[in-house]
């Protein structure tokens, strides 16, 4: 494990509403990234990439059925992905995990010109973005 850096992120924890179904997309997505399974427990799951890890977990203590990005609280995580085809081979492949891809119309430049991403939505309403390292529009200017 890598030693963590002052201020880094140690671990996010999502409360999903169907266990099953968060594993089927999320954990598909998260070893596509490269983390590795970490936990596992009767109502959770979670992920490690270096010191930082990732729990999935359908509490008891739930007070809703549903995640909505539109309500104050988590909008959308941003990973970090290689370059514009990793992004669309991630585009490719989330469709048969239960990801659906957003804003089609403006893909792969939904965050400007400059930001070479795709926004993925799950089917329980949580938001993705996967960001190329490298864009094929660096260097250039408008």
């Amino acid at each position: 494990m890598n030693q963590p850096t002052r201020g880094a992120l140690h671990h996010v924890e999502i409360w999903v509403s169907d266990l099953d179904r968060a594993i089927f997309s999320f954990g598909w997505l998260l070893e596509a990234l490269g983390y590795t399974k970490f936990q596992h427990w009767k109502d959770g799951r979670s992920w490690r990439l270096g010191a930082t890890y990732l729990v999935l977990e359908q509490s008891p203590a739930l007070t809703a059925d549903g995640h909505d990005r539109c309500r104050p609280g988590l909008n959308h995580l941003a990973f970090h992905v290689e370059d514009a085809t990793d992004v669309e081979e991630l585009v490719a492949e989330a469709a048969h995990h239960g990801w659906h891809l957003m804003f089609p119309d403006q893909h792969p430049h939904a965050g400007g010109k400059q930001h070479y991403a795709a926004y993925l939505e799950s089917d329980d309403g949580f938001e993705i973005e996967l960001v190329a390292i490298t864009s094929p529009n660096e260097g250039e200017s408008d």
